[in-house]
């Protein structure tokens, strides 16, 4: 089978449109993250300062938006492919956010509040939201879905997934996590950030979904 000619497309899509998305990713912890804190800072657990009653925001912008790149790609591929498929990319997933995430808080720990950090790698949690909840969404899209291009069926399959992720994801956070005393101060706040961006992935996933089956991008050939 002869090869695809090279078009000036194939410049766009494959270095142009990649670098670009790259440069988004590192901009967040980079610009974007350190922009917000400023703005609206967190609470202060060292002088007990309240903080800004927006800084959500910045958990939302930042955490909520790398846990929607994480989750959307298993939940995805569960939505095109297959349980198994969508399964084995949320471990995959999972386990890169996980040590990424872990990483950067024992460093920022450290750096805001002085003296050791608690080892965020065996935080239970940690494991629970990301690796398990990256295996899960993935799972149950696909178990849902069972390959249906039919949308109204990977809409729901979606939002049943991502819904009962973020559940999973707020009761860890008030349970195992090491910062459990955090999410109990403020419960409906807890839920509230556990479950937004959820919710949102759990609708635009599906949407992404379908149009990759308009242009024949999902394995399975329907």
């Amino acid at each position: 089978m002869e090869t695809e000619k090279f078009k000036l497309a194939d410049i766009l899509y494959g270095l142009v449109i990649p670098i670009l998305v790259g440069l988004l990713i590192v901009a967040f912890p980079a610009v974007i993250r350190p922009g917000l804190d400023h703005y609206f800072p967190g609470p202060n657990m060292t002088t007990g300062a309240a903080g800004s009653p927006y800084a959500f925001l910045t958990a939302i912008f930042t955490h909520g938006f790398a846990l929607m790149v994480m989750f959307a790609i298993p939940l995805i591929l569960g939505l095109v492919w297959n349980k198994w498929a969508g399964g084995a990319a949320g471990f995959i997933m999972g386990t890169l956010l996980y040590l990424g995430e872990a990483g950067y808080n024992v460093m920022y720990t450290i750096n805001n509040y002085g003296g050791t950090s608690p080892n965020l790698y065996a935080d239970p949690s940690f494991i629970g939201n990301y690796i398990v909840g990256g295996i899960l969404i993935g799972y149950i899209a696909g178990g849902l879905a069972k390959g249906s291009m039919n949308f109204k069926r990977m809409l729901g399959a979606g939002l049943t997934a991502s819904i009962v992720v973020g559940a999973l994801t707020f009761i860890f956070n008030m349970t195992i996590a090491f910062a459990a005393s955090m999410s109990q101060s403020d419960p409906p706040n807890a839920l509230f950030l556990a479950m937004l961006p959820m919710i949102i992935l759990g609708i635009i996933a599906p949407i992404v979904a379908k149009v990759m089956t308009w242009y024949g991008l999902q394995p399975v050939r329907h």
